[in-house]
């Protein structure tokens, strides 16, 4: 449902709506809400005439660089007078739209939306990344208000019987009417967001999709609080004599995280996985391992008041009905309908072909460990909480290779730097840091970026640390779309990470998980900061799920190669380059431990598809842990690798836009690899020609067109299977024709 990307706000990457579809889920509860003002009673907050005129959102421009977001300015009080605002003026608009008496045509009707719901984009653009970012009990509350209100707004227009019939009047007659490609191509997403928001239902099944609508709204919007508060209340604290084998930067982490919470002179680890994870790969404690990895799975599966699977229910069981009032067996079907995948069997089929191999070399990888407890002197069987630990001793035994020897080469700035340049190199952009523009927190850091040219881009924010109130995990966030429709409208876009924060004066250094992830968000930020389209419906991330990750994870290959390296990845105390001998243990080692990373994907996506794959009578009643631990039976998982995201925390599915979408990262990884493959051939990894095609049809080009026919005008051909399968280790590269190859992994 369009709201539940609108409340989580890009969570996690970002995501496949339309502008239309965030000024729907943002918009129309005024048509089920009372006129009273919202949330008077929210801590902080105010409804009074002075606070109303002084309301940062009422402005008509922005007196910031760049009519930037003024952060210093914007408090707590003036969200909920500006969306009510806003939805007003968006409704109002929306009416006068559906009430002309002129015949529908693609300017009074789909332009006319494309203008609508202005102050209610820019306030919800802000607003919803803070409710990850940047959380408190005030914004939680607020976001709790509004999740109802917003679905209801989003019925109101969405289901509006008038307004659609102009939709779809423009839509019949779009080949006819002299419309460009890109109109034709707006009318029809928005035709296609109309219809599978059910505006073309009867009045009883409208009036039930609003329904659901507005629950589904307020169970993510909870799932998600439920699981920040878990999250953030844990906390286990050490002494000194807790820390053996612990890196010196986790202690830092781990000390000034401690004095945060007001225990100075302790150590805190905590349930971010920037904490926990580590802490579980590094400590010779088995027994504080057990205790962090234990805490760590069962976020939202406490049975306390945070626990989560009685939302998980009943979202799925309304899921499964709105696809039934549409006219699909499933979730999975109505909501694949619409991806590059088409079907659930299509993503079933590439998730199924990897997970044969990934099991079998986890398996692999588990005796491994085994054998190494055993030399040890152990008497005990490999558990969840041992595999980091003794995966990293197999590791430095195997590559002579451990990841705090990397890390002290990759210095968060320098990584910073690195992926300016490459997209320097590949798309021509500068970045320059700007001191002048405010932010919502003391550690995010803005640039402005430019093309070749000198010309203005758009601003880029980096919120890099670790903190309270901030959901784990990394993302992109946009407060400002590219457009051009009615003038030039350049793009602001945000880059969310989670690195432990290090004490003043230290330097700042990130594991090579951390470092790809954040080529991996710049990617994501680029495919924003580069659209090139009129209209903001299409602009940038706009794109299908299982498409919209392969610009992110496309860039996240070029961390490791050697003219990355040898400039960036500089010792953080002697300045020396990375030693070719270690680059290339380095690259050697990536396919180490692809078993356990790659089943640990595929459970969370296995059992997303069992979820939602339900139908409306099988959903009713459902246990969720019986339902998960016998999903995980059914493909043959191995207890001793949980799910990446278990059920109850399962946020990408439960509160964000990838409800039977978390195959799309492995779907994208078939791109990503291919597409690589492609600059790879020409001998030049920043091959200018390729670059400029990658950038039209990818980076630039929006959602103009369907995203296989983009792919193929970049990539000239459709992707194999192959190039990933080599990549993840499951699959030598024999250079063997792909048909050959193809048939060797069927045998």
């Amino acid at each position: 449902m369009l709201i539940v990307w609108a409340l989580s706000y890009l969570r996690l990457g970002p995501n496949s709506m339309t502008k239309t579809s965030l000024a729907l889920a943002l918009s129309l509860a005024l048509m089920a809400a009372a006129p009273a003002p919202i949330l008077a009673s929210v801590p902080g907050s105010t409804n009074s005439a002075d606070a109303t005129q002084a309301n940062p959102f009422f402005e008509q421009d922005w007196a910031t660089p760049f009519a930037a977001v003024p952060f210093d300015r914007i408090r707590n009080e003036h969200f909920v007078p500006a969306f009510n605002r806003g939805m007003a003026e968006h409704l109002a608009e929306v009416e006068k739209i559906a009430a002309q008496s002129e015949a529908p045509s693609f300017e009074n009707t789909i332009a006319a939306l494309e203008r609508s719901g202005r102050l209610l984009d820019r306030v919800g653009s802000v607003f919803f990344n803070m409710t990850s970012a940047n959380s408190s009990d005030a914004i939680r509350a607020i976001q709790s208000e509004m999740a109802p209100r917003s679905a209801a707004h989003q019925n109101a227009i969405a289901l509006n019987p008038a307004l659609f019939a102009r939709v779809k009047a423009v839509y019949e007659a779009r080949e006819s009417a002299g419309l460009n490609a890109e109109q034709q191509r707006v009318t029809e997403r928005y035709y296609l967001q109309f219809t599978r928001a059910g505006a073309a239902l009867t009045a009883d099944q409208r009036q039930r999709m609003g329904q659901i609508g507005e629950r589904m709204a307020t169970l993510s919007t909870q799932f998600q609080q439920n699981l920040m508060k878990d999250t953030d209340s844990w906390v286990m604290l050490l002494d000194e004599a807790d820390l053996a084998g612990l890196p010196a930067p986790l202690k830092a982490s781990a000390a000034a995280e401690a004095k945060t919470r007001g225990h100075e002179g302790k150590f805190a680890i905590t349930l971010q996985r920037p904490s926990v994870e580590p802490f579980i790969s590094f400590s010779q404690r088995r027994d504080l391992r057990e205790k962090a990895w234990s805490a760590w799975i069962a976020r939202g599966d406490n049975n306390d008041s945070e626990d989560n699977k009685a939302i998980i229910a009943e979202t799925v069981a309304l899921r499964a009905e709105r696809a039934r009032i549409m006219g699909y067996e499933s979730h999975a079907e109505f909501t694949l309908d619409d991806t590059m995948a088409q079907t659930p069997e299509a993503a079933l089929e590439l998730m199924r072909r990897v997970w044969e191999p990934a099991l079998a070399r986890a398996k692999e990888e588990r005796t491994d460990m085994q054998e190494l407890i055993a030399a040890e002197g152990g008497d005990y069987a490999l558990q969840g909480w041992d595999w980091r630990y003794y995966a990293e001793k197999v590791r430095k035994q195997r590559f002579d290779i451990s990841q705090e020897e990397v890390r002290a080469y990759f210095q968060l700035d320098q990584m910073i730097a690195a992926q300016f340049y490459v997209a320097g190199r590949l798309f021509g952009l500068s970045f320059a840091e700007r001191k002048d523009i405010p932010v919502y927190h003391p550690s995010v850091r803005v640039w402005e970026v430019k093309d070749a040219e000198g010309k203005h881009v758009g601003l880029f924010y980096g919120d890099y640390f670790a903190r309270q109130g901030k959901s784990g995990g990394a993302w992109m966030s946009a407060y400002r779309s590219q457009e051009r429709f009615d003038g030039e409208v350049t793009p602001q876009v945000v880059n969310v990470m989670n690195i432990p924060a290090v004490a003043e004066g230290q330097i700042a250094t990130v594991s090579v998980d951390d470092a790809v992830t954040m080529f991996h968000e710049l990617g994501h930020a680029l495919h924003g900061l580069l659209s090139n389209v009129n209209y903001p419906s299409v602009a940038g991330t706009a794109v299908s799920r299982d498409f919209v990750e392969f610009p992110a994870q496309f860039m996240e290959h070029y961390l490791l190669q050697p003219e990355v390296l040898n400039r960036f990845a500089t010792h953080k105390e002697t300045g020396a380059s990375m030693p070719v001998a270690l680059q290339e243990r380095l690259k050697r080692a990536q396919s180490f431990n692809q078993g356990f990373a790659t089943v640990e994907f595929l459970a969370s996506g296995l059992v997303d598809m069992d979820f939602h794959t339900l139908t409306s009578d099988q959903a009713k009643d459902l246990d969720v842990a019986s339902f998960e631990k016998q999903a995980l039976e059914k493909i043959g998982a191995i207890p001793e690798i949980p799910m990446r995201h278990r059920s109850p925390h399962f946020a990408h599915v439960f509160a964000g836009g990838y409800s039977a979408g978390y195959y799309s990262y492995l779907w994208s990884e078939v791109l990503d690899s291919d597409g690589f493959d492609a600059f790879k051939e020409t001998g030049d990894i920043f091959n200018p020609e390729m670059a400029a095609r990658l950038k039209k049809y990818v980076f630039s080009g929006g959602n103009l067109r369907p995203p296989m026919e983009a792919y193929v005008a970049f990539r000239g051909k459709e992707p194999g299977v192959e190039p990933l399968l080599r990549n993840r280790g499951f699959l030598a590269d024999t250079g063997k024709s792909t048909e050959e190859a193809g048939k060797d992994e069927e045998t």
